[in-house]
């Protein structure tokens, strides 16, 4: 039975859905320079926030001025995987696991306000918080490694040694000195394995704990707002929403467990769906398919962009139908992509089609797009 203020705290989180809770001292990150230095090589991409929050990573403090611990908290969102007959059918689009089912934020964010509201009830004194998932200004895996919950593995994500990386992150920050447990030793490791490096098919991992995010077909098909470059697009395969390619891979993600959390289960239509079956939706039937679901975060704009890179990769005649009406989309990030798609498929239907919308075509970048779609069928037979 919980008799302290911090066992009864990691009870409550657990209750919650938290399968693995830890608490830390609040205090100056370690790992900043390190962080400071990936920014400065460029790996963030275009994710302008993330040195804009720099200065708010530096010490929790800056978030919460009262504060004096860290609850470090991890919810699994592990399903089982789909038949192979969905993952290796390259007419289908494969979305990251945690955007199967609803989105993260909403679910923990809930469960994290429910955690502070118990320990203001429970605490025999005033209580200062403020929680954070994943989009907040913290370096969630270092606080998260230091409260022994994982390390941070060679593909950067936290590695827990009895259940593997399939975790969301989340903190609560108090202005509560807690019991931290700072003699029990972390723990895992990688070792020699380099299954995650070898596996990405961009080679995003540049080096053991290095990430470049530029390459990362994650960023690309999520963060990423502009036009994916040509020469990563052949790589991303049929993946529309995310990559799990170096989770998968992990030796340690053989222990996981299902989630019991049933929000994280697949909605339909979000394991493998049929990319012919997404390639022309409308604004409005984009909101309503992705309401509350992460997918949102890509807007019609970019999930589509990445849908149409998917038929190309496919590579089917079967799609040419659905490629030549993108190609009179009003946006212009989507019929540039569609007539990359047209050209990696090729065939006199595919040029036609792209030649038509030549004589029309306004827009100076799908214009190049076009033109190098067809010298791409030039160079092979009709």
């Amino acid at each position: 039975m919980a008799n302290t203020l911090t066992e009864r705290i990691q009870h409550r989180a657990q209750e919650l859905g938290f399968e693995l809770v830890g608490i830390t001292p609040a205090e100056q990150s370690q790992t900043i320079q390190r962080y400071r230095k990936w920014i400065d090589n460029g790996y963030a991409g275009e994710m302008g926030y993330l040195k804009r929050h720099l200065p708010l990573k530096e010490d929790t403090r800056q978030l919460l001025q009262e504060a004096k611990s860290v609850i470090s908290l991890a919810m699994n969102y592990y399903t089982k995987d789909p038949p192979n007959n969905l993952v290796n059918d390259p007419s289908r689009g494969q979305i990251s696991r945690y955007a199967w089912g609803d989105d993260y934020h909403d679910i923990i964010r809930e469960r994290l306000l429910e955690l502070a509201e118990y320990i203001r009830n429970t605490a025999e004194t005033e209580v200062k918080s403020r929680v954070f998932v994943d989009s907040g200004p913290v370096l969630e895996r270092e606080f998260a490694q230091k409260a022994k919950l994982g390390w941070i593995g060679k593909n950067t994500n936290l590695i827990n040694w009895r259940s593997g990386s399939w975790y969301f992150l989340a903190e609560v920050l108090v202005n509560l000195e807690l019991e931290y447990d700072t003699n029990e030793p972390l723990r895992g490791s990688c070792g020699t394995c380099t299954l995650c490096i070898e596996a990405c098919p961009t080679d995003a991992i540049v080096e053991p704990n290095w990430l470049d995010s530029r390459l990362c077909i994650s960023y690309l098909t999520i963060e990423l707002r502009d036009s994916i470059p040509v020469e990563l697009r052949p790589q991303m395969g049929n993946l529309i929403f995310g990559c799990d390619i170096c989770q998968e891979v992990c030796p340690w993600n053989s222990k996981a467990n299902p989630t019991t959390e049933q929000a994280f289960h697949p909605r339909d239509g979000n394991l493998a769906p049929e990319l012919l079956s997404l390639v022309n939706m409308t604004q409005t039937e984009f909101s309503s398919r992705y309401k509350d679901s992460p997918i949102k975060r890509a807007k019609r704009r970019g999930f589509l962009r990445n849908v149409l890179i998917a038929i190309g990769n496919w590579g089917s005649q079967t799609g040419v139908p659905a490629l030549k009406e993108a190609l009179h989309d009003d946006e212009p990030l989507i019929r540039g992509h569609a007539a990359w798609a047209l050209g990696q498929i090729g065939g006199k239907k595919a040029k036609l089609a792209l030649e038509n919308q030549l004589t029309c075509e306004v827009d100076p970048a799908v214009k190049s797009e076009i033109q190098d779609a067809l010298q791409i069928i030039g160079r092979t037979k009709d």
